[in-house]
């Protein structure tokens, strides 16, 4: 938890036409309900990654290759915002989320060896195998966030958990701890939420109303929260219309075995 720069959450709605930039871009798009997310990354599913694309892909990029991407992510279920040919923080933060999963070197670019993996990846790691049809898994050693729905994955996402950093709070000082164990969804509020340590977004709270599955400006590569698990914003506007609260499974473990 920390405190939230101001922001005005992207489009969500997956925009699977050409790239042209030609003229100047259009107002952004409402946001997308979630089986309109769904529908478009289905609907990509058939797309393979481009057959000749360029060695590295990098943020600041645009073009068709970047638009393959951003497309084979979707199909992929690690939701890269738009489908709009620019290789924005979304898409980095997605490509981050496959990096983890797939047991690759996380990097600030889509190398040759990550291309491979796209053409052919393995399914994120099962924490627990028996855990419901419906849950939500975190691997605190990859740094990713797993939802399942109808024991098929649904969403995968890079996620910034406790940093092990010495802090001080009202409550006193301390290593802040992402917990382990088993919990279930409690409670949803949504928008900005006040907290001693900062502001949460559309926190979805698993530990009383103390820990929870939250959007946040700042979630890095490396664990830096104060013991909450950090998602990106854009996937925190609407993670919570995917989760039924109260009541769905949130297992988190060490991810070592």
């Amino acid at each position: 938890m920390r405190r939230l720069l101001t922001f005005a959450p992207p489009a969500l709605a997956l925009v699977l036409a050409g790239c042209h930039w030609g003229s100047a871009p259009s107002q952004a798009a409402g946001p997308a309900t979630p089986s309109q997310v769904a529908a478009a990354a289905e609907a990509s599913a058939a797309a393979s990654p481009s057959a000749s694309p360029p060695p590295v892909l990098r943020p600041g990029m645009k073009g068709e290759a970047v638009r393959e991407l951003q497309r084979r992510l979707a199909a992929l279920k690690y939701y890269p915002g738009r489908v709009n040919c620019r290789f924005g923080s979304d898409t980095l933060e997605a490509v981050w989320a496959f990096q983890e999963t797939q047991g690759l070197r996380t990097r600030n670019a889509v190398s040759p060896a990550m291309q491979r993996a796209l053409a052919g990846p393995r399914l994120p790691k099962v924490l627990v195998r028996h855990g419901g049809r419906l849950r939500i898994e975190v691997n605190l050693k990859d740094q990713v966030l797993v939802l399942y729905k109808r024991n098929h994955v649904a969403l995968v996402s890079h996620v910034s958990t406790a940093g092990g950093h010495y802090f001080c709070s009202t409550n006193g000082c301390g290593n802040p701890v992402t917990p382990t164990g088993n919990f279930t969804t409690l409670s949803f509020m949504p928008g900005r939420v006040t907290v001693p340590l900062g502001e949460m977004y559309n926190p979805v709270f698993f530990i009383g109303t103390i820990y929870a599955i939250h959007g946040d400006t700042h979630v890095p590569r490396r664990p830096a929260s104060h013991g909450c698990v950090r998602i990106p914003m854009h996937i925190a506007s609407f993670f919570h219309t995917l989760v039924p609260t109260p009541g769905t499974p949130v297992y988190i473990r060490s991810g070592r075995a």
